[in-house]
């Protein structure tokens, strides 16, 4: 059934997730903060363009958001939320925090709109693909609401609890990402040293107990010193320090996390805010 959306934000992400929205028939209206990137998405997929969120989101009857941080939600749901119909749901597909998606869950149930914290993961290729992995927090009814638009461009929506959880998934997604390409680029930065046949080693154990997503994306264009493009450092940094202040909320230990985080923060000094997080293998090739 064709709906009226919204979709808030159109970065790499949000960009082609509104476009999947689009082409399964719905009608889409969509804000970004440069106006030029909405002008452009509607020029190639149909639809409105809107000058605010609030504009955006009036008609919806689902509007989905994806910008940058804690403070993006907040000002974006402010506008929002207010002039959205009551039994209408708005979803927030930005890595935050779960207090974040707290906040706005209350202030959403207060006007009687639905919320759901549905952080994604999967890159922009996922986005680009409709194969997305999405955890969601939120209300069940709200969730069996929306999760059909929702696998428009998913592969997986997963309900995780109440507000918050969708978020904190997200979070143990991260940690667990972090330390794989921490441990890949170890590995591989060793395989160069002992004079081994990178790619060879990499078709072989790929097919053993060491394979991961991160092997099978990013290990050769590790071996190649390629990083213009993925999940940029900077992006990394900011959901790594989600993770660290909420295992600090917790107590939680992530030892490793901080420490690699610390690894991130050196990438930047050097100009690698904008690299892909496999980046990671430059400082053992040139630890500086």
């Amino acid at each position: 059934m064709a709906l009226s959306v919204a979709f808030l934000g159109l970065g790499v992400m949000g960009y082609p997730m509104a476009g999947h929205l689009a082409r399964a028939g719905h009608r889409v209206t969509v804000y970004n903060r440069s106006s030029d990137k909405a002008a452009s998405w509607v020029a190639e997929y149909g639809g409105t363009a809107a000058p605010t969120p609030a504009d955006a989101v009036r008609d919806a009857e689902l509007a989905m958001m994806c910008v940058g941080n804690d403070d993006d939600v907040r000002a974006v749901a402010s506008s929002a939320v207010p002039v959205m119909r009551a039994g209408s749901v708005l979803v927030d597909h930005t890595t935050a925090s779960a207090q974040v998606a707290r906040e706005v869950h209350v202030a959403a149930r207060a006007r009687g709109v639905g919320f759901l914290d549905a952080p994604v993961s999967g890159g922009q290729a996922g986005a680009q693909n409709g194969k997305l992995t999405i955890m969601v927090g939120g209300d069940a009814d709200v969730f069996a609401h929306a999760e059909p638009v929702l696998a428009t461009y998913a592969r997986a929506v997963t309900l995780m609890g109440g507000a918050g959880a969708g978020q904190l998934t997200k979070m143990v997604n991260q940690i667990c990402v972090a330390g794989v390409v921490q441990g890949l680029a170890e590995a591989l930065d060793f395989a160069l040293r002992a004079g081994l046949d990178a790619e060879r080693v990499l078709d072989v154990i790929s097919k053993g107990a060491a394979q991961s997503w991160q092997m099978e994306n990013r290990g050769k264009t590790m071996i190649a010193d390629q990083f213009d493009f993925g999940f940029a450092v900077d992006w990394m940094r900011k959901d790594l320090a989600i993770c660290l202040a909420e295992a600090r909320a917790n107590g939680g230990a992530l030892p490793t996390i901080a420490l690699i985080d610390q690894f991130y923060a050196r990438l930047q000094a050097r100009g690698g805010g904008r690299w892909d997080t496999s980046s990671l293998i430059r400082l053992l090739r040139d630890p500086g």
